[in-house]
């Protein structure tokens, strides 16, 4: 069985190592080009490119790999396609080409959370559960159908990025199983109830943004469920600062949303939210290192100041 293998990013990385462990023939790895990053603006490869080409797998880097991809996948001859976060959508001609179809990894369990940041909302959202569903890849995005499902505790402090890591794991044994009864004739097909579905996308440019008119816990959930990426964030002095952890606290009395209710050391940062308080426990101002929001405040203290109103 000749597999070609469609990923890009780091949640990927456990579906391919556990395709080389089990000694799958993996024809041809698949990634989206090399990409700026840091400070430097350097190009970059994406981390499946780089486990490839330590593994001497060939890679193959398309902008648009259903427009200029097409001919040199059907001169790989899969059998198989596998796409775990791979990033691109994938054309009718391009899924057309293996016999044995194309097999997505997708994290979260379909058809709830489609879309291309399904980790992140569910945080964000305060779901209590979340998993991985492996599915066959349809012209339409993760409507295909259902194949393998894993379920997860979300905890109670995950960040996104904590929860991408073990589902990317997840993603693997859940992946594994597919392709072993793939083998034994004995997989099954669920299609999805599309009275079932939500659609989530990516997040717009400036969700990250705090608005302290909404609850406590909705904040607190926002927070931790863009961290690392996007990030959610206030304004402070003319600066964006970035928020990685929060938490509601328990009523201070009747205060305006955005209010600063303490700022300091002892009492930690403290801002009123829609109904409570929001405490914020780490946090990342501009130029700085992410820290402690109490010891960010013994260095800077004219930076929050309590009865101030933050931006919203």
């Amino acid at each position: 069985m000749r597999i070609v293998f469609l990923g890009t990013p780091e949640f990927a990385l456990p579906s391919l190592s556990m395709l080389l462990d089990e000694g799958y023939h993996i024809a041809a790895v698949c990634t989206q080009p090399d990409r700026p990053r840091g400070r430097g603006h350097k190009l970059a490869p994406p981390p499946v490119k780089v486990l490839a080409e330590e593994k001497g797998i060939p890679v193959y880097q398309f902008e648009k790999i259903s427009r200029e991809g097409l001919e040199t996948l059907g001169e790989l001859r899969p059998d198989l396609l596998i796409t775990v976060a791979f990033g691109q959508i994938l054309s009718r001609d391009v899924l057309a080409l293996p016999p044995m179809g194309c097999i997505n990894v997708h994290g979260s369990l379909l058809p709830k959370y489609r879309g291309a940041a399904p980790i992140e909302w569910a945080i964000v959202n305060g779901e209590k559960q979340t998993g991985v569903t492996t599915m066959y890849t349809a012209y339409e995005l993760d409507a295909g159908d259902m194949l393998e499902k894993d379920s997860v505790e979300i905890g109670e402090n995950e960040t996104g990025g904590e929860l991408r890591e073990r589902l990317s794991v997840l993603g693997a044994k859940t992946l594994k199983r597919t392709l072993e009864k793939l083998l034994a004739g004995t997989l099954v097909r669920t299609p999805q109830k599309e009275e079932e579905a939500s659609y989530y996308p990516m997040f717009q440019r400036d969700f990250g943004a705090v608005d302290f008119s909404d609850l406590a816990e909705n904040l607190a959930n926002k927070i931790r469920g863009l961290n690392p990426a996007p990030m959610a964030y206030l304004m402070a002095g003319g600066q964006k600062v970035k928020l990685l952890m929060a938490r509601a606290r328990e009523s201070m009395g009747a205060h305006a949303p955005g209010e600063i209710l303490a700022a300091d050391p002892k009492a930690g940062l403290v801002i009123q939210a829609g109904d409570l308080p929001l405490e914020i426990i780490t946090l990342q101002y501009p130029g700085k290192k992410p820290m402690a929001a109490r010891d960010f405040l013994r260095g800077n203290s004219g930076v929050f100041k309590a009865g101030e109103t933050v931006l919203q």
